[in-house]
């Protein structure tokens, strides 16, 4: 296999740069971007939300009414995080293909920011006491999807096991696009996970493009938006970059708190992770779940 690279084994702090601390109350991040809006989950949102753009306008046929034991051990992957240099390492995002430096070198934007958000939502996740865990695959480019380090083969045993998998994405910018929302893993009833995750983000088809590699093998992916706009800016721009994260991360987590049936414990503070949050370093890996998505 290839050698590990070095800016996937070090430079933690690189990768996240300035998001700056993240100990502040979780509660306000979200409330600073939203304004009034109440973070408060419910059945329908608007089309295009403040903060992640437009929802997935497709037809949900589907609907997650299967019961979670509320200590299911959750594990979230990073899209792409395994197919960089390869068909399928994710979206280049609207700023990098108008111009802009990537956010850091050698890995797609989409990435990035899948990293970045996993590793804040597992650091969140497990303050407020869920059984939840990251893998980083050990190669940033695996061309065998079933390579046993890959997120299809750790997520599909972890499903198989009885947790929930979910890979964190970001849809493609422009046409190629379709929005925010859930699609969710083809492995078994759908539950209240899922149906949780499509209420805060919107829902794709549980058919989406044929059935994805990741859905089929039991993995959840959830498009987190478009990158491209205001969500994209607001990522970029230092000043709004952590409230950005964070606004994401509480939204996704306490979706999991209500999927598992816990009640959303949304006032404690967030420590940052080891090296950073959101820094989990690139990876080699798989030939991605999804495409561009």
């Amino acid at each position: 296999m290839p050698s590990r690279s070095a800016a996937w084994l070090v430079g933690p702090a690189l990768l996240i740069g300035s998001l700056g601390p993240l100990a502040a109350p979780v509660r306000s991040a979200e409330a600073t971007l939203m304004g009034s809006q109440s973070r408060t989950l419910a059945p329908e949102r608007p089309s295009v939300d403040p903060i992640t753009g437009p929802r997935s306008p497709l037809p949900r046929d589907w609907i997650g009414l299967r019961a979670i034991d509320p200590d299911t051990p959750i594990l979230v992957l990073a899209g792409h995080a395994d197919s960089q240099g390869m068909a399928g390492s994710g979206t280049s995002g609207a700023a990098v293909a108008a111009g802009a430096a990537p956010m850091f070198p050698g890995i797609s934007d989409e990435l990035y920011w899948n990293m970045v958000v996993a590793e804040t939502v597992v650091a969140l996740g497990q303050q407020r006491g869920l059984r939840i865990r990251y893998h980083r695959p050990p190669f940033r480019t695996i061309s065998d999807g079933d390579d046993p380090g890959t997120n299809w083969s750790v997520g599909q045993q972890h499903a198989a096991s009885g947790g929930y998998a979910m890979e964190i994405h970001f849809d493609a910018w422009g046409p190629s696009g379709v929005g925010s929302g859930l699609i969710p893993p083809l492995h078994r009833p759908f539950g209240r996970l899922d149906e949780s995750l499509a209420e805060a983000f919107g829902g794709f088809p549980m058919a989406f493009r044929g059935g994805l590699g990741g859905p089929r093998r039991g993995i959840a992916i959830l498009e987190v938006g478009k990158l491209e706009g205001s969500l994209e800016r607001s990522l970029r721009n230092p000043a709004t970059r952590a409230d950005t994260v964070m606004a994401i991360a509480n939204r996704i987590v306490t979706a999991l708190e209500v999927g598992l049936g816990r009640s959303p414990t949304t006032a404690l503070p967030l420590s940052p992770p080891p090296g950073g949050a959101g820094s989990a370093p690139p990876g080699k890996g798989l030939q991605a779940s999804s495409g561009d998505e």
